[in-house]
Protein backbone atom coordinates (compact mmCIF):
# COMPACT_ATOMS: atom_id res chain seq x y z
CA UNK A 1 0.00 0.00 0.00
CA UNK A 2 2.77 2.43 0.95
CA UNK A 3 4.64 1.73 -2.31
CA UNK A 4 1.51 2.45 -4.35
CA UNK A 5 0.86 5.68 -2.44
CA UNK A 6 4.48 6.78 -2.85
CA UNK A 7 4.43 6.02 -6.59
CA UNK A 8 1.20 8.00 -7.00
CA UNK A 9 2.63 11.04 -5.20
CA UNK A 10 5.82 11.00 -7.29
CA UNK A 11 3.82 10.73 -10.52
CA UNK A 12 1.34 13.46 -9.61
CA UNK A 13 3.99 16.06 -8.75
CA UNK A 14 5.28 16.64 -12.32
CA UNK A 15 1.81 16.19 -13.81
CA UNK A 16 0.54 19.28 -11.98
CA UNK A 17 3.10 21.35 -13.89
CA UNK A 18 0.80 21.12 -16.90
CA UNK A 19 -2.21 22.52 -15.04
CA UNK A 20 -3.61 25.93 -16.05
CA UNK A 21 -1.27 26.22 -19.06
CA UNK A 22 -3.54 28.83 -20.59
CA UNK A 23 -2.99 31.17 -17.66
CA UNK A 24 -0.05 33.54 -17.45
CA UNK A 25 2.78 32.11 -15.40
CA UNK A 26 5.82 33.55 -13.67
CA UNK A 27 9.18 31.77 -13.63
CA UNK A 28 12.06 32.40 -11.25
CA UNK A 29 15.02 30.50 -9.91
CA UNK A 30 18.55 30.50 -8.62
CA UNK A 31 21.80 28.60 -9.06
CA UNK A 32 24.32 28.21 -6.22
CA UNK A 33 27.94 27.17 -6.30
CA UNK A 34 30.52 26.83 -3.56
CA UNK A 35 33.99 25.37 -4.16
CA UNK A 36 37.02 25.07 -1.88
CA UNK A 37 40.43 23.63 -2.75
CA UNK A 38 43.48 23.45 -0.46
CA UNK A 39 46.98 22.07 -1.09
CA UNK A 40 50.03 21.58 1.10
CA UNK A 41 50.07 19.20 4.04
CA UNK A 42 46.76 17.86 2.75
CA UNK A 43 44.90 18.16 -0.54
CA UNK A 44 41.20 18.74 -0.08
CA UNK A 45 38.36 19.79 -2.35
CA UNK A 46 34.76 20.58 -1.49
CA UNK A 47 31.96 21.20 -3.99
CA UNK A 48 28.45 22.39 -3.16
CA UNK A 49 26.02 23.02 -6.03
CA UNK A 50 22.34 23.84 -5.58
CA UNK A 51 19.62 24.70 -8.06
CA UNK A 52 16.05 25.93 -7.58
CA UNK A 53 13.28 26.74 -10.04
CA UNK A 54 9.81 28.11 -9.27
CA UNK A 55 6.74 28.46 -11.47
CA UNK A 56 3.80 30.51 -10.15
CA UNK A 57 0.30 30.60 -11.63
CA UNK A 58 -3.07 31.89 -10.49
CA UNK A 59 -3.77 28.91 -8.24
CA UNK A 60 -0.57 26.83 -8.42
CA UNK A 61 3.01 27.21 -7.27
CA UNK A 62 5.52 24.55 -8.38
CA UNK A 63 9.01 24.31 -6.91
CA UNK A 64 11.89 22.03 -7.81
CA UNK A 65 15.27 21.87 -6.07
CA UNK A 66 18.49 19.90 -6.47
CA UNK A 67 21.49 19.77 -4.12
CA UNK A 68 24.86 18.18 -4.90
CA UNK A 69 27.67 17.78 -2.37
CA UNK A 70 31.07 16.21 -3.00
CA UNK A 71 34.10 16.30 -0.68
CA UNK A 72 37.53 14.77 -1.22
CA UNK A 73 40.43 14.53 1.23
CA UNK A 74 43.84 13.33 -0.07
CA UNK A 75 42.20 11.36 -2.86
CA UNK A 76 39.55 9.78 -0.61
CA UNK A 77 35.91 10.78 -1.04
CA UNK A 78 34.48 11.73 2.35
CA UNK A 79 31.05 13.01 1.27
CA UNK A 80 28.90 12.45 -1.81
CA UNK A 81 25.21 13.31 -1.84
CA UNK A 82 22.38 14.07 -4.27
CA UNK A 83 19.13 15.46 -2.86
CA UNK A 84 16.20 16.29 -5.17
CA UNK A 85 12.77 17.63 -4.22
CA UNK A 86 9.59 18.56 -6.06
CA UNK A 87 6.61 20.37 -4.55
CA UNK A 88 3.30 21.77 -5.80
CA UNK A 89 1.01 24.11 -3.83
CA UNK A 90 -2.64 24.78 -4.70
CA UNK A 91 -4.05 28.00 -3.26
CA UNK A 92 -7.45 27.59 -1.59
CA UNK A 93 -7.53 31.28 -0.65
CA UNK A 94 -5.04 34.00 0.26
CA UNK A 95 -3.88 32.19 3.41
CA UNK A 96 -4.60 28.46 2.94
CA UNK A 97 -3.22 25.97 0.44
CA UNK A 98 -2.88 22.27 -0.25
CA UNK A 99 0.49 20.76 -1.09
CA UNK A 100 1.98 17.61 -2.57
CA UNK A 101 5.69 16.92 -2.32
CA UNK A 102 8.26 14.25 -3.15
CA UNK A 103 11.97 13.90 -2.36
CA UNK A 104 14.88 11.63 -3.29
CA UNK A 105 17.98 11.46 -1.09
CA UNK A 106 21.09 9.55 -2.24
CA UNK A 107 23.92 9.86 0.31
CA UNK A 108 26.77 7.35 0.00
CA UNK A 109 27.84 7.83 3.62
CA UNK A 110 24.43 7.63 5.31
CA UNK A 111 24.16 3.84 5.37
CA UNK A 112 21.32 4.02 2.85
CA UNK A 113 21.42 3.51 -0.92
CA UNK A 114 18.53 5.97 -1.09
CA UNK A 115 15.54 7.36 0.81
CA UNK A 116 12.44 8.22 -1.24
CA UNK A 117 9.53 10.06 0.38
CA UNK A 118 6.27 11.68 -0.64
CA UNK A 119 3.48 13.47 1.21
CA UNK A 120 0.38 15.59 0.75
CA UNK A 121 -1.38 17.91 3.18
CA UNK A 122 -2.43 21.39 4.24
CA UNK A 123 -0.42 24.60 4.51
CA UNK A 124 -1.16 28.00 6.05
CA UNK A 125 0.50 31.41 5.57
CA UNK A 126 0.76 32.41 9.23
CA UNK A 127 2.56 35.63 8.29
CA UNK A 128 2.29 37.08 4.80
CA UNK A 129 3.90 40.49 4.63
CA UNK A 130 6.18 42.07 2.06
CA UNK A 131 9.28 41.69 4.26
CA UNK A 132 8.18 38.87 6.59
CA UNK A 133 6.74 35.43 5.75
CA UNK A 134 5.99 32.30 7.76
CA UNK A 135 4.41 29.14 6.32
CA UNK A 136 3.43 26.08 8.36
CA UNK A 137 2.50 22.70 6.85
CA UNK A 138 1.24 19.31 8.02
CA UNK A 139 0.46 16.19 6.04
CA UNK A 140 0.62 12.42 5.59
CA UNK A 141 2.68 10.32 3.22
CA UNK A 142 5.01 7.37 2.81
CA UNK A 143 8.75 6.70 2.71
CA UNK A 144 10.80 3.92 1.16
CA UNK A 145 14.38 3.37 2.33
CA UNK A 146 16.94 0.98 0.89
CA UNK A 147 19.97 0.13 3.00
CA UNK A 148 23.49 -0.51 1.69
CA UNK A 149 22.98 -4.10 2.84
CA UNK A 150 20.28 -4.49 0.19
CA UNK A 151 17.40 -4.60 2.64
CA UNK A 152 14.54 -2.13 2.18
CA UNK A 153 11.84 -0.66 4.38
CA UNK A 154 8.52 1.08 3.62
CA UNK A 155 6.52 3.02 6.17
CA UNK A 156 3.87 5.68 6.52
CA UNK A 157 5.00 9.12 7.71
CA UNK A 158 3.61 12.29 9.24
CA UNK A 159 5.24 15.40 7.79
CA UNK A 160 5.35 18.83 9.43
CA UNK A 161 7.36 21.78 8.14
CA UNK A 162 7.92 25.47 8.72
CA UNK A 163 9.45 28.06 6.40
CA UNK A 164 10.39 31.52 7.73
CA UNK A 165 11.73 34.34 5.53
CA UNK A 166 12.79 37.79 6.70
CA UNK A 167 13.83 40.44 4.18
CA UNK A 168 16.14 42.42 6.42
CA UNK A 169 16.94 45.03 3.78
CA UNK A 170 16.98 45.46 0.02
CA UNK A 171 20.23 43.48 -0.14
CA UNK A 172 19.93 40.82 2.60
CA UNK A 173 17.47 38.00 3.33
CA UNK A 174 17.37 35.56 6.25
CA UNK A 175 15.66 32.17 5.87
CA UNK A 176 14.95 29.32 8.29
CA UNK A 177 13.43 26.06 7.03
CA UNK A 178 12.64 23.08 9.26
CA UNK A 179 10.94 19.81 8.35
CA UNK A 180 10.23 16.59 10.27
CA UNK A 181 9.12 13.35 8.62
CA UNK A 182 8.15 10.95 11.41
CA UNK A 183 7.62 7.26 10.73
CA UNK A 184 7.25 4.21 12.94
CA UNK A 185 10.87 3.11 12.33
CA UNK A 186 12.71 6.32 11.52
CA UNK A 187 12.25 10.07 11.92
CA UNK A 188 14.15 12.40 9.58
CA UNK A 189 14.59 16.02 10.65
CA UNK A 190 16.11 18.73 8.47
CA UNK A 191 17.06 22.31 9.23
CA UNK A 192 18.45 24.87 6.79
CA UNK A 193 19.48 28.28 8.13
CA UNK A 194 20.74 30.81 5.60
CA UNK A 195 21.62 34.46 5.13
CA UNK A 196 22.04 35.83 1.60
CA UNK A 197 23.57 39.22 0.80
CA UNK A 198 23.45 40.85 -2.61
CA UNK A 199 26.83 41.57 -4.16
CA UNK A 200 25.81 43.24 -7.41
CA UNK A 201 22.86 42.81 -9.75
CA UNK A 202 21.62 39.21 -9.64
CA UNK A 203 24.71 37.93 -7.77
CA UNK A 204 24.65 37.29 -4.04
CA UNK A 205 26.77 35.61 -1.37
CA UNK A 206 25.04 33.06 0.84
CA UNK A 207 25.98 31.62 4.23
CA UNK A 208 24.19 28.39 5.16
CA UNK A 209 24.16 26.03 8.12
CA UNK A 210 22.48 22.69 7.41
CA UNK A 211 21.51 19.96 9.88
CA UNK A 212 20.08 16.54 9.04
CA UNK A 213 19.15 13.92 11.66
CA UNK A 214 18.05 10.30 11.22
CA UNK A 215 16.70 8.74 14.41
CA UNK A 216 17.55 5.21 13.18
CA UNK A 217 20.75 4.50 11.24
CA UNK A 218 22.86 1.38 10.49
CA UNK A 219 25.70 0.55 12.94
CA UNK A 220 28.75 2.79 12.62
CA UNK A 221 26.80 5.71 11.08
CA UNK A 222 26.34 9.03 12.86
CA UNK A 223 22.72 10.07 13.33
CA UNK A 224 23.38 13.80 12.76
CA UNK A 225 25.13 15.49 9.83
CA UNK A 226 25.95 19.20 9.86
CA UNK A 227 27.63 21.44 7.33
CA UNK A 228 28.49 25.12 7.04
CA UNK A 229 28.58 26.37 3.47
CA UNK A 230 29.53 29.60 1.70
CA UNK A 231 28.21 29.90 -1.85
CA UNK A 232 27.75 32.39 -4.67
CA UNK A 233 24.14 32.62 -5.89
CA UNK A 234 22.85 33.75 -9.27
CA UNK A 235 19.15 34.63 -9.27
CA UNK A 236 17.03 34.78 -12.41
Amino acid sequence: MFKKLLTLIVLLTPITLHAEEKLASKWSGEAELGYLSTTGNSDTTSLHANGKIVNEREKWKHTGTMQITNKDNDGTTTAKRLFVTGKSDYNINDLSYLFITASYDDDEFSGYQYQLAGAFGYGYHVIKKENLKLDLEAGLGARQSKFNSGESNSEGIVRVAGDFEWTISKTSVFNQFISVEAGEDNTISRSVTSLSMQIVGNLAAKLSYNVRHNSDVPPGIEKTDTESVVTIVYKF
